[in-house]
């Protein structure tokens, strides 16, 4: 049972600000590194286009958003220079979503970062208490972890 120093309602609101603050700070580096254009929602833009690329409807379904707000973030993406469209060599009434040398650069240099945040919570907690933080974070939450249709949930 929560008790009155420990609320229930805490404990999502703090887990939501680590969240935050990592990825204010991811930010806030990529902007230092050549990506100031770029924002929380790209960073699962990237990640749902992959290496390979997808179409925008299928991009909408990995988002959980419409195709519409799909490719309304492709056309934004593709104006920051992160994404390109092209056709698709097996079907040519497709067209395809691909990261450009732009995107992939976000997304390696992102990924960078993310390693130099965790060390910066090492360097302030301790080896022992961050492993502990992941590992009881890992026992609590579901096994598909990694979703990316986090737009659409937020949304929804």
């Amino acid at each position: 049972m929560a008790t009155s120093d420990r609320p229930g309602f805490a404990l999502p609101l703090l887990l939501l600000a680590g969240f935050r603050t990592l990825i204010d700070d991811l930010h806030a580096e990529l902007a230092r590194h050549g990506h100031p254009e770029l924002r929380p929602l790209h960073g699962f833009v990237l990640q749902a286009v992959g290496d390979t690329g997808t179409t925008a409807s299928e991009l909408g379904q990995r988002l959980g958003v419409s195709k519409q707000a799909a490719g309304k973030t492709v056309d934004r993406m593709v104006a920051l220079g992160y994404l390109e469209r092209a056709d698709d060599p097996a079907d040519a009434r497709r067209k395809l979503v691909r990261m450009t040398a732009k995107g992939h650069d976000g997304l390696h240099r992102s990924a960078v970062v993310f390693d130099q945040l965790r060390d910066r919570w090492v360097g302030a907690l301790g080896a022992d208490r961050v492993a502990a933080v992941e590992d009881d974070l890992r026992r609590m939450v579901p096994a598909d972890v990694f979703r990316l249709d986090v737009p659409g949930w937020f949304g929804g």
